[in-house]
């Protein structure tokens, strides 16, 4: 099984499906859903329908207002906000939505003021008993994702997470947004610290401990 830092590249070829085609995976998909979350296909082609993204993120995001979850790390203006590793959130897309306009949707729910650029959508699938961790790329479609896979999130779920470090633009960000990067690696690295400090102090008592019963007249 993959763990975070397991991100496979996509390797699999995008195969484009004919209105006929996708009329009849969209009636396989509603005969398969169990959760009320059908596909609709509208007279133009498009079809719309849900998909559910987990949110993974190991930093805390800036947010314009508390959503009433999550801990609070930074408040100034704005408020630095971890959200829960197991936060899942639904979203109604539509076949044209790229996985660049998923990204900005998220956020925009979690009224995040962080830049789009920070993040990166993944899909998670499983083939033969192991679990791949693929990013997107920007251009493509999740709806027509979740179509192909079907319903099962045990096949094909998705996962918002931050970029790599070295994948990040960091010019478009703006001066305030660095800083307040700046703000929060500071803390993360005196809480660290104090994490650190605790131990090796624990450490010391055990060994002072021990070596008092050692050293201890008979």
């Amino acid at each position: 099984m993959t763990s975070r830092g397991d991100v496979q590249k996509e390797t699999e070829p995008h195969v484009y499906l004919s209105k006929e085609e996708v009329k009849e995976k969209i009636q396989s998909y509603n005969s398969s859903v169990t959760d009320k979350l059908k596909m609709t296909l509208n007279s133009n082609g498009i079809y719309t329908g849900f998909i559910k993204v987990q949110m993974e993120l190991c930093r805390p995001i800036t947010v314009q207002s508390s959503p009433g979850q999550g801990t609070c790390a930074h408040s100034n203006n704005e408020t630095a906000f971890y959200l829960p590793n197991d936060c899942v959130n639904t979203l109604h897309i539509s076949s044209t939505n790229t996985v660049r306009e998923v990204i900005e949707a998220l956020l925009k729910k979690f009224f995040v003021a962080d830049n789009p650029a920070k993040f990166a959508l993944y899909k998670r699938c499983h083939k033969e008993d192991q679990v791949y961790i693929c990013k997107l790329s920007d251009r493509e479609h999740p709806l027509y994702l979740r179509l192909v896979a079907g319903p099962r999130t045990e096949m094909l779920s998705f996962v918002l997470r931050e970029h790599e470090t070295g994948e990040v633009m960091w010019e478009a960000f703006s001066l305030p947004e660095l800083q307040n990067f700046l703000r929060i690696l500071d803390k993360e690295e005196n809480e660290q610290l104090q994490i650190l400090k605790k131990r090796y102090a624990a450490y010391r008592d055990k060994l002072e401990e021990a070596l008092g019963g050692v050293w201890k007249p008979g």
